[in-house]
């Protein structure tokens, strides 16, 4: 396949739109040549980006679907529950598809693109984006060649940060898992991918426990209202009040950051003005306590690999920033890393410690520590150069096991910690 190879987004969302985006770093290689997306003025703002024909701007996938292929590439960035259904009729029309995580929380739909996948022309790979980053690959790196002898135990963490819990899993797209997915699986199918490839190992048994301990009406503070801008007399020194994270806030606020993430979710600008109008009556505008979320803010699981391994690992939205941690014990050192620092420390018993700066291994850790623009250079390498996938690729069955993996521990958790054998669940038992 020649370059520039062409895409088309369904989804112009955060992360459809931070796909397209990618075109800014590889210009020979890729371009935009159509978008769908439910939001009018996210079509009208790709068009005008990426200077799309009028003709290729759809006001949904099916839409967009309708067409003859339009483009190479299809990027599935739609809500949880659609990917599978926007990405076969893609794979027959002959589409490559580069498809969010997850693939689907129903496993019966999983199984579905599978079977089509393995009978079309097209390639097909999850944004399991963690795998593409400098950390992760050097981590892979050292636990690879033995530095700290036979890896036996993992603790790990998501600290997801309370105002991130408060945009994406209370007020935002992934607050309900009916209608979306568990929330170990959308937040943290990263983590259980990660898990199987730097171990190299499937999952033997999970067990799994969480709740909604604080997002709910019970625990509203007296005073509070059903929305922030609404005379909530909590407001002052509530920390999730809508206008201190999406306005003032100094890490996330749209006066420190015009233009900026979260605050283009609620307004395409992302200026202070258009985004205090969006939390008037908008959903991100609610009290965090009044909402129709019913997905966790805190989770533990335990994992036991087929290779021995155990792997303990905690999500949690009580923290003040979004970061991952990873720590590995093995039988002649250890390793702890830490992606808010991008440093990786390796202890071997009784030498002294080796601290790796990952900062100064790569240019630009934008984007999932680079994992955006890693996955998609893979990607287009793959096409451009008719390659097959590496085993580092996440390809469908390579991302099937993550899926396993959290759908077990939602399925745990749901039945108070219950232990689940994963070969029965894989087999649908």
């Amino acid at each position: 396949m020649k370059p520039p190879i062409t895409f088309a987004i369904a989804g112009f969302g955060d992360r459809g739109s931070t796909y397209a985006s990618m075109q800014q770093l590889f210009p020979d290689k890729m371009k935009v040549v159509a978008v769908a997306d439910l939001d009018p003025r996210k079509v009208r703002r790709a068009q005008e980006l990426y200077d799309i024909p009028a003709e290729n701007c759809f006001a949904s996938a099916e839409a967009l679907l309708e067409q003859e292929k339009l483009a190479d590439v299809l990027v599935v960035s739609t809500m949880d529950r659609q990917h599978v259904d926007h990405a076969i009729p893609a794979l027959k029309k002959g589409y490559n598809i580069l498809m969010e995580k997850p693939i689907s929380p129903d496993l019966d739909k999983c199984r579905e693109i599978l079977e089509v996948a393995a009978h079309s022309p097209g390639k097909i790979i999850v944004c399991h984006v963690l795998r593409y980053t400098v950390f992760y690959n050097t981590l892979k790196e050292l636990l690879t060649s033995g530095r700290i002898g036979d890896v036996v135990s993992v603790c790990a963490a998501e600290n997801v940060a309370y105002w991130h819990q408060a945009h994406s899993f209370v007020r935002g797209n992934w607050r309900n898992s009916v209608e979306t997915s568990p929330m170990i699986l959308q937040k943290s199918c990263h983590d259980m991918d990660i898990f199987t490839w730097l171990l190299d190992s499937r999952c033997k048994a999970v067990s799994s426990m969480g709740e909604t301990r604080l997002f709910k009406e019970s625990c509203a503070p007296e005073g509070s209202t059903a929305y922030c801008l609404g005379g909530c007399k909590a407001k002052e020194t509530c920390p999730f009040d809508a206008e201190k994270i999406y306005i003032t806030n100094p890490a996330t606020g749209s006066m420190h950051h015009p233009g900026g993430w979260p605050a283009t979710v609620l307004a395409p600008g992302g200026g202070p003005e258009e985004v205090r109008e969006a939390l008037r009556n908008g959903q991100y505008g609610r009290c965090v306590y009044r909402c129709d979320n019913d997905v966790v803010d805190h989770q533990q699981t335990l994992l036991l690999m087929e290779n021995g391994v155990t792997v303990s690992f905690s999500m949690c939205a009580f923290t003040e920033k979004c970061y991952r941690t990873f720590k590995a014990m093995g039988t002649q050192g250890e390793i702890e890393a830490d992606l808010l620092s991008n440093t990786i420390r390796v202890q071997r018993f009784g030498e002294e410690a080796e601290v790796i700066d990952v900062k100064t291994l790569a240019s630009d850790l934008k984007g999932h520590g680079g994992g955006d623009s890693g996955i998609v250079a893979d990607f287009l390498d793959m096409l451009i150069n008719d390659r097959e996938a590496t085993p580092r690729t996440t390809t469908l069955p390579n991302s099937m096991e993550s899926h396993y993996m959290a759908l077990a521990a939602e399925e745990s958790r749901i039945n108070g910690g219950k232990l689940i054998d994963m070969d029965a669940f894989r087999a649908g038992r």
